[in-house]
């Protein structure tokens, strides 16, 4: 991604860290790499992928696809069956019992 997830530097990038926390992605499982730092991984990742823009999304080491992908994916609901198959998503809470009233 072009900045960081906590100060995106394109649009793109913040459009693409937005629909991941959208879906509930679990930072843990989450890694990004500042391209405008290394120029050398930024033509790199666009080679490896053949995939011309950034930022490029991965899960599994598997090319997912850029920004545009990403919102087509997030809107007609593939990318949640995706990220949930890749396990990649927050663990839900299990629901809490109610509790007992106290009595005196």
């Amino acid at each position: 991604m072009k900045g960081t997830p906590e100060t995106p530097q394109c649009g793109f990038s913040r459009a693409s860290i937005q629909v991941l926390g959208l879906q509930g992605v679990d930072p843990t499982k989450f890694a990004a790499f500042n391209v405008l730092e290394d120029e050398e991984l930024r033509q790199g990742l666009k080679e490896y992928s053949d995939w011309p823009t950034i930022p490029q999304l991965y899960l599994q080491k598997e090319f997912v696809g850029g920004c545009d992908i990403l919102m087509s994916m997030h809107q007609n609901g593939e990318l949640s069956k995706l990220l949930d198959k890749k396990d990649v998503l927050v663990p839900e809470e299990a629901p809490r019992e109610p509790e007992a009233p106290e009595t005196m």
